[in-house]
Parts: C-alpha cells; structure tokens; sequence
C-alpha cells in the first residue's frame, strides 16, 4: 500500500472539516475525490500533505507514519501537490517556478531530465519558459502548477481541482496528460468537481459529503451508479 489513510479526524477552531476519513491508494493508480463544495475534499488533500493536523487517526506512506512530519520533508519523502487555484509565483518566469519545484534536490542530473520530462508534457511551458508565471493564461498557469509538482519527482502526485476555470477544450487535454503522467509511473490521488472527467480516467474513487466518505468503488462502477449520476454528473456520461 503506497498510501493509508485511516480514521482521520481534522478541525477548523471548533469545526470539525473531516469526520474519520479512511482511503487507500495502492502505486500505480488514479484514484480520485469526488463530492459537492465543502465536502471536504481540499481538507484531505492538504492534511496527507502536511498543511493541516491531524486532531485524530493515522496517515502511513511506504508503512511510514506521518504524524508530525513537516510538509517540506513530506516533499522529499515523495508526496507533491499542485494546489487548488494553482498557486504559482507570478513575478517568475516559468523555469523559476519549475526550478522551485526542485528546491530540495541535490541530483542535479535527475532534476535535468525531470525538466526535459515536464517539456515533453507541456511543450507550451518549454516555449515559455523565460516569460513571467503571471502573463500566463489560466490553462498554462496550470500546466506550471503540475510541471513544478513533477519536479519534485513524486511518487504520489495530488491534484486539486486542475479543471478549475479552464475551456472545456483545456480541460480534456488537461486529463489527456494527467493519465500520461500515470502512464509514466507516477501514483495521482485527484481531486476535481469535473467528475465525469475524473471517473472516465481513474481506477478507483471515493465520494466524499460533509466531512465523511459515503461511498467507495472502482471508477467504471461509480460512473454507472444511477445516484452518482443524480448528484455529480448531470444524467448520462459519454466517453471522452
């Protein structure tokens, strides 16, 4: 088991945002969030990567438990994510960003081809490379906020809401990479309110309503659930 998440509880001053929360995801899998706002889906993300405390349960990676571990030594560790909004910084360039993304490596000829990665994925960041992150389109500023998570070169990539704000074009394009990236040997835990988009690429998922998970299966399985369709995907789901 690449990831355990078991019994977590996470508060907000009084509120309680994750309600005992359990979710495994095994290497080599998509496995995606799905749920209305508020559900506590961006919570999760950010308690597995160190940004909330946990006020009760236990998050194992490799059999190794978190508890405490700092959010930067969980980077080395191998879990990275690309945030919700995507988070860039605006005033530098689109090497700059992708450089932070390495900022803890030290093999700097494995940091190399991990860029030569990235460009491969998102030939536009290459082209751009020496443009400010802020002058970006929406769908790039995207692609930077994945393209500097992969440069930590994770073994467990989160993903936040990469749809977010993006054409419908972008957005099948954008999961068209998601699942090279899979493709490639990288373990994703997804979270994204597109979730026929979601469902169509992952192996497995969780649906997630106010703090608590409700349901759980195979991907394919959840796409053809009559009250997943109700809820979260407007009535029947073409293929993409």
């Amino acid at each position: 088991m690449l990831l355990d998440v078991e019994d977590v509880h996470v508060h907000y001053g009084k509120v309680e945002a994750l309600k005992g929360i359990s979710l495994q995801v095994e290497a080599g899998e998509i496995v995606t969030l799905i749920g209305g706002n508020g559900a506590g889906k961006t919570t999760t993300l950010k308690t597995i990567s160190g940004l909330r405390p946990l006020s009760q349960g236990r998050i194992r990676f490799h059999d190794r438990d978190l508890a405490g571990t700092p959010a930067h030594q969980l980077v080395q560790l191998g879990i990275s994510q690309a945030p919700e909004g995507r988070s860039i910084f605006p005033g530098m360039t689109v090497m700059e960003n992708l450089e932070m993304g390495a900022y803890a490596r030290r093999d700097r000829k494995a940091v190399d081809e991990d860029l030569q990665r990235v460009f491969g994925l998102f030939p536009r960041l290459e082209e751009r490379q020496r443009q400010l992150g802020g002058t970006l389109s929406g769908g790039e500023q995207q692609m930077l906020a994945i393209g500097r998570a992969l440069m930590a070169r994770p073994s467990l990539l989160l993903l936040d809401e990469p749809s977010m704000g993006l054409a419908p074009r972008l957005v099948a394009q954008i999961f068209s990479i998601i699942a090279e990236i899979n493709q490639q040997g990288t373990t994703i835990l997804l979270v994204e309110q597109n979730a026929a988009q979601a469902l169509q690429r992952a192996n497995r998922a969780y649906v997630m309503e106010t703090g608590r998970i409700v349901k759980s299966a195979d991907a394919r399985s959840l796409l053809a659930d009559e009250s997943v369709k109700a809820a979260y995907l407007g009535g029947d789901v073409g293929e993409s």
